[in-house]
């Protein structure tokens, strides 16, 4: 396994220091963060990235605070920032940002691609700050661990953009199956439209670095880079909205939507790490660029007296065959899950589960006119995952997608990425941070990050 010499020392004393609780990540100790405010005060929040999904997300999370402080490497989009906040300083580099501003905010959202998550976490989560992080949560295995390990040393407020882990229809789930509502599950059957289509996706597989373009005027290059060691120059095949395909700076269409519909079972089901990824790809192996139609499945162990569970991902535009007594929609459209249980399943449509159903429909149908003999609400339901994490902060408490959860779930999603990428079999060893027989892949547990970037220069 490749690991950096800058990274190692931080690696090995957390392993030394935490490998219990690594053996099974979804297992977390309740931490809760100090309130900085209280309930009504109004917190000082600085934003990373908000052209696309980081503004939307510091637009939930402005109401009712003060935004102190916006970094974007787009003069642009920092121009379109000044209109809607006056109020907040503009940077380029969110490193001066932290460096000049850290004593005036109190959490940081991330709203940047992929490959730069790390480093304004690391360094936000370093110096005290609450973070706000887009999905997928990092870019790297060793990254998900080292911001689980940050945020629990630093008793701080995280949260990963996973939006619909706060909905409705995920904790439904969780409670119905809990509840016991259809036995025990073996498999679930997840699938989406990416990376043939989709929002930030085309469907071309491409197989070299676009020629270099001038970037747009006020564009800094340089910082869209970050830690990328590729010298590659600007294309709009890259940005504005268009780098998650490429393994340099995105996760993929399973990075992309892994972490919204695989989300909802792995918690329902708190399926911890998978001991083994398999892939069946439909294109040919890619290092550089998602191909089309790769087939994941994830091997997770039994947990107590749960059998073990075979998660089955098709990326567009593979699609699965509906499991045996399911009488629902085929599976189609953007994309889905249903969980086989052993006395029927739950199925939803779309990448969230925003209207999960029993299945067949008899039984779906039953369960409606049973009244009060439903299952009981008994998980506390939020404003979802924005002011979920702003009230957290305010009042000291557990956010509901924390680093705690949120960052196993990253680790197994990106297994599966590092199968698509070798087009092999990804044996995990969760406790000692391991990959066993794929040497290709184990190689990308912690790719070296250029001068700058690295850990022990964000602190």
């Amino acid at each position: 396994m490749h690991t950096s010499l800058l990274n190692h020392p931080s690696r090995r004393s957390f392993l030394k220091h935490s490998a219990a609780a690594l053996a099974a990540p979804f297992v977390a100790p309740l931490i809760l963060a100090k309130s900085v405010a209280g309930a009504n005060a109004k917190l000082n929040l600085a934003w990373v990235g908000f052209g696309n999904q980081g503004g939307g997300d510091l637009g939930a999370c402005a109401g009712g605070n003060n935004i102190v402080a916006l970094c974007d490497c787009d003069q642009n989009i920092l121009d379109r920032g000044k209109q809607n906040f006056p109020g907040a300083k503009l940077y380029t580099d969110f490193r001066k940002m932290l460096a000049e501003m850290g004593d005036k905010i109190d959490g940081v959202g991330v709203g940047t691609p992929d490959h730069t998550h790390f480093a304004v976490a690391y360094m936000a989560m370093s110096m005290g700050k609450h973070v706000f992080v887009e999905k997928p949560l990092v870019h790297t295995l060793w990254q998900a661990r080292t911001l689980r390990e940050l945020a629990a040393k630093k008793d701080l407020v995280t949260q990963m953009g996973n939006q619909g882990h706060a909905s409705e229809g995920a904790l439904l789930i969780k409670e119905w199956y809990q509840a016991g509502l259809i036995g025990n599950v073996k498999e679930v059957i997840v699938w989406t439209d990416r990376p043939k289509s989709g929002w930030g996706f085309n469907g071309n597989v491409m197989t070299a670095y676009p020629k270099a373009e001038a970037p747009p005027k006020g564009m800094d290059w340089n910082l869209w880079l970050g830690p990328s060691t590729q010298k590659v120059g600007f294309s709009p095949a890259f940005s504005p909205t268009t780098w998650r395909p490429w393994w340099e700076f995105g996760c993929g269409g399973l990075g992309d939507i892994g972490c919204h519909t695989i989300d909802t079972p792995y918690w329902a089901m708190d399926l911890g790490a998978p001991e083994s990824v398999e892939v069946e790809m439909h294109g040919d192996v890619n290092p550089i660029h998602t191909p089309n139609g790769s087939v994941v499945t994830f091997n997770f162990p039994a947990r107590g007296n749960k059998p073990p569970v075979k998660v089955k991902w098709y990326e567009g535009p593979s699609l699965p065959a509906a499991p045996a007594g399911y009488d629902g929609a085929a599976p189609g459209g953007e994309g889905g899950m249903i969980m086989v249980g052993e006395n029927g399943g739950i199925f939803h449509g779309g990448m969230r589960p925003d209207s999960p159903v029993l299945y067949p429909k008899a039984k779906w149908e039953a369960y409606r006119a049973s009244g009060d003999k439903q299952v009981p609400k008994t998980i506390p339901r939020t404003q979802g995952i924005h002011r979920d994490w702003v009230e957290a902060i305010r009042n000291g408490k557990k956010s509901c997608s924390d680093f705690s959860y949120s960052a196993p779930l990253t680790e197994a999603i990106l297994l599966g990425t590092l199968a698509i990428r070798t087009g092999k079999t990804v044996k995990w060893n969760a406790e000692k941070l391991e990959i066993i027989g794929n040497p290709e892949a184990a190689k990308l547990i912690n790719p070296e990050a250029r001068e700058g970037w690295r850990p022990k220069d964000l602190v």
